[in-house]
C-alpha cells in the first residue's frame, strides 16, 4: 500500500520538482554553459512559494504549465517555471555596454537580451540591465522565463501536407521600433528564412519552416529579436474559428502526447 501512494504521489507532481528531488547522479558540471540545469534545480530545492500559484505547484495540484496558464492566477515566481518546464534552453541574443561620464567618473553598465524556450511550442524574450555582466545575464534569463508564450503552430501553406504544423498558421507582422517583420506560412523542409537573429528566436520557439519580410533598421539586433517575438504573440492575439484551427492543423504549445 505504502509503494502504490508513493507512485501516486510521483506523478502528481510538477517534472522539474521530480528532477531536483532525485537521487543525484555522476556528473561533470566544469564546462557546462551559464545558467546550467543544476542553477534551476538547486533553486527548487531550497525554494518556499510566496504566491497561491506557487502553492499549488509545490502541493502537486498544478503540474503542467498549460494548467497553470488554464488556472488564471500570474506567474510571479521564476521557480514555477522551472518546476513545471524543466528543460528550457536559453541564448543570450546581445550584450551591449554602456558608458556614462558623472562627476564621479565614468560609469559602466550594460543591458542584456536573453531569449528562451524548450524548441517545442514555448519562447520568452526578455532585457535586464545591471552593473556586472554575469548578474544581468542571469537577471535577463530569469525575465525571459517570466515572460514565456505559448506558440501557436500550423500548417498555412498551400503546400503543406496533414499533420502537426511546423510553421506559422498565416501571415503575422510583430513591430519593435523601426523593425518590423512579417512572418508568413511556409511547407516542411522550406527552412527558416529569415535573418539570422529572428532565427535564433524562432529555434527557441520550435517553428522550423517560415517564410518572412523585414522592413525598417534590420540591423538593430534589439529591435529585430523583439519584432519576431512579438509577431509571435500577435498569432494569439488573433481570433480563429474551430473550423479553421482545424483546417490548418493549429497546435498551441507543446506538442504533448
Amino acid at each position: 500500500m505504502s509503494e502504490e501512494e508513493t507512485e501516486v504521489e510521483e506523478i502528481n507532481t510538477a517534472p522539474g520538482l521530480l528532477l531536483a528531488y532525485a537521487p543525484a547522479e555522476d556528473e561533470s558540471p566544469s564546462d557546462r554553459r551559464r545558467n546550467k540545469p543544476d542553477d534551476s534545480i538547486t533553486g527548487l530545492r531550497n525554494w518556499v512559494p510566496k504566491t497561491r500559484l506557487g502553492h499549488e505547484v509545490m502541493a502537486g495540484r498544478i503540474i503542467t504549465y498549460e494548467d497553470a496558464m488554464k488556472s488564471g492566477l500570474p506567474i510571479r515566481e521564476v521557480e514555477i517555471v522551472d518546476a513545471l518546464i524543466p528543460n528550457l534552453e536559453d541564448d543570450i541574443i546581445k550584450v551591449n555596454m554602456v558608458q556614462r561620464m558623472t562627476d564621479s567618473g565614468r560609469r559602466v553598465r550594460f543591458n542584456v537580451m536573453a531569449c528562451v524556450g524548450n524548441r517545442d511550442g514555448y519562447v520568452g524574450l526578455a532585457m535586464a540591465k545591471g552593473k556586472e555582466v554575469s548578474q544581468t545575464i542571469r537577471k535577463a534569463i530569469t525575465a525571459a522565463k517570466l515572460n514565456l508564450i505559448q506558440v501557436q503552430r500550423g500548417n498555412g501553406s498551400w503546400e503543406s501536407s496533414i499533420g502537426p504544423g511546423t510553421s506559422v498558421p498565416f501571415k503575422v507582422q510583430g513591430q519593435a521600433g523601426s523593425t518590423r517583420v512579417t512572418l508568413m506560412s511556409a511547407p516542411a523542409g522550406k527552412g527558416l528564412v529569415i535573418g539570422e537573429t529572428g532565427k535564433r528566436v524562432l529555434q527557441m520557439a520550435g517553428i522550423t519552416d517560415v517564410l518572412s519580410r523585414t522592413k525598417g533598421q534590420t540591423q538593430t539586433t534589439i529591435n529585430y529579436a523583439a519584432a519576431t517575438f512579438n509577431a509571435l504573440a500577435q498569432v494569439n492575439r488573433t481570433r480563429v474559428s474551430d473550423a479553421r484551427r482545424e483546417a490548418l492543423f493549429i497546435h498551441k504549445g507543446r506538442m504533448l502526447e
